[in-house]
């Protein structure tokens, strides 16, 4: 293989490796690929209240999970004076809140914070019962009773053609008001819910269900009661129903508290205990959504990364990842357009101090410092020094120049001049020594050029790297400095005209 074809699948090796990472941690990590995206986090907060007896007391509230479109990013328990257990038995979490005396009114709390996915896909399959427990109708006062439950299952069962629509049949029927059968057992049972009279009524079509416990997501909400629900299995899998309306399908923002029969809230040693929730949102970084929900799981793109760093080191590479941002704008100006600079990556150093300057006061400054820094040179040169001495003088004149800047700037409280400290010192200095050699070689015009572009450089460096989009994507997704890589290789091999060659040249090409 050619070395032009080892360079350009060499480059393209790079730019696919790093865009694939980056398209991993967008897709598959939740990342946001543009700076300023926020998410909607809800903070959950679950009041747990009861009176104790003045003995001791134990208080056990079933703990949501995970779904298909909801995510919990964090959790917090309090239970001031009490001990506290979570337990998992079958999938289903409880926490469990112990004291050994307690008296009066107590308060317990259980927050967290949960966000939306865009996940559509079914409930999780959970290993929970299909038993059926059918209601005890028998007697000879509950003939009617029964006769009624038959003849609602009977004319739900001729209306549907599967176990799904008969569910939604016979939901219809117990919330119809003018079904007789359905005021006959209502009547019957004055103290049976709708919910429970359903769960009746499906055991005794041999259709197991149960309820399903939890809240809807609604911004501002406080003193909320938690909402029922119907699960029934119809063979094959797990179906929701809403047992007021007979609507099918779990509502997209409906939080499920509870699957199963168990009791929501179960208190021993009290007595009038009840749950209320309240409801908050929030708008969060997207970033900082999907590092909180990764932050649990040992994701090696995450682990080893950037963000495993302390915060100061991370500010700091933050700042160094846009480096080989104006490396790569360099070696376009100069491989393609042609501009000449004053050093290789000097244009780049001077982006570096522009960004910490501002972009006005940083030119105004280096401009000042390069002439006066010129004029010294004049003058030593005329002391025939060597060059080490020579280069040594210029830095210390250079620093002295700094300095008196900054304090002429604070006295006068221009406060934007004192970063001028961040400026490489070393690099003005040599660039003050090369332009010197410049002038006596070649004069003073193309000082000039060479000074014009690397400040033109400099200024489109310091563009680039102050952008929003490229400061995000380099610090959340470093992975791209293997495209800028590729990139670097591929026009490293660039041997064709520049554009500052065409346009010199285009007299010719007239003729």
């Amino acid at each position: 293989m050619s070395p032009r074809a080892q360079v350009y699948c060499l480059g393209l090796f790079f730019i696919l490796l790093g865009a694939g990472l980056v398209a991993y941690k967008s897709q598959v990590l939740s990342l946001p690929i543009t700076p300023g995206e926020y998410q909607t986090v809800w903070t959950i907060e679950a009041k747990v209240e009861f009176t104790a007896r003045g003995d001791a007391v134990k208080a056990s509230m079933a703990l949501p999970k995970s779904q298909a479109n909801m995510e919990i990013l964090d959790e917090i328990f309090s239970s001031s004076g009490y001990g506290f257990t979570v337990e998992n038995t079958d999938g289903h979490g409880r926490a469990t809140w112990t004291k050994r005396r307690a008296n009066g009114k107590q308060t317990l709390y259980y927050k967290l914070d949960v966000y939306q996915t865009e996940d559509n896909s079914t409930l999780e399959p959970l290993e929970l019962s299909t038993t059926i427990e059918r209601p005890d109708w028998s007697g000879t006062r509950r003939a009617s009773l029964r006769e009624a439950a038959a003849n609602i299952i009977a004319e739900s069962w001729q209306k549907s053609s599967d176990n799904e629509s008969f569910v939604g049949q016979l939901l219809k029927a117990v919330n119809d008001p003018n079904n007789k059968e359905n005021l006959l057992i209502r009547n019957s049972l004055s103290n049976q819910t709708t919910t429970q009279l359903s769960l009746d009524l499906l055991a005794t079509a041999d259709i197991p269900a149960h309820i399903i416990r939890g809240i809807y997501l609604e911004d501002d909400r406080s003193r909320l009661t938690p909402v029922v629900l119907l699960e029934i299995f119809d063979g094959e899998q797990w179906l929701v129903f809403d047992p007021k309306t007979a609507a099918r399908g779990l509502p997209k923002n409906f939080l499920i508290w509870q699957r199963g029969d168990k009791s929501l809230l179960d208190v021993e040693g009290g007595s009038r205990s009840r749950v209320r929730f309240s409801i908050l949102t929030n708008n969060v970084p997207a970033r900082d959504v999907a590092l909180k929900e990764m932050g649990s799981e040992q994701v090696a793109l995450l682990d080893y990364s950037i963000y495993s760093l302390p915060i100061e080191q991370q500010s700091i590479f933050k700042f160094i990842l846009l480096v080989p941002v104006g490396a790569l704008v360099v070696i376009f100006m100069r491989l393609v357009i042609g501009i000449r600079t004053a050093g290789t990556f000097m244009p780049v150093l001077l982006a570096i101090a522009f960004v910490q300057t501002s972009l006005i006061n940083g030119v105004a400054i280096f401009l000042l410092i390069l002439a006066v820094g010129l004029w010294v040179r004049s003058y030593l040169s005329r002391l025939d020094l060597l060059l080490v001495s020579r280069i040594a003088a210029v830095v210390v004149i250079v620093v002295a120049m700094m300095s008196m800047i900054s304090i002429v700037s604070y006295k006068l409280g221009v406060e934007q001049a004192l970063t001028i400290t961040f400026f490489p010192m070393i690099i003005i200095a040599w660039t003050i020594e090369h332009m010197s050699i410049l002038w006596e070689d070649d004069g003073p015009i193309e000082v000039l050029v060479q000074t014009s572009g690397s400040l033109l450089v400099a200024i489109l460096c310091y563009l680039v790297m102050t952008n929003h989009y490229i400061e995000h994507w380099m610090f959340n997704f470093p992975e791209s400095l293997l495209v800028l890589l590729g990139l670097i290789i591929i026009l490293g091999h660039y041997t064709g005209f520049r554009l500052s060659e065409l346009l010199r040249f285009c007299h010719m090409r007239m003729q």
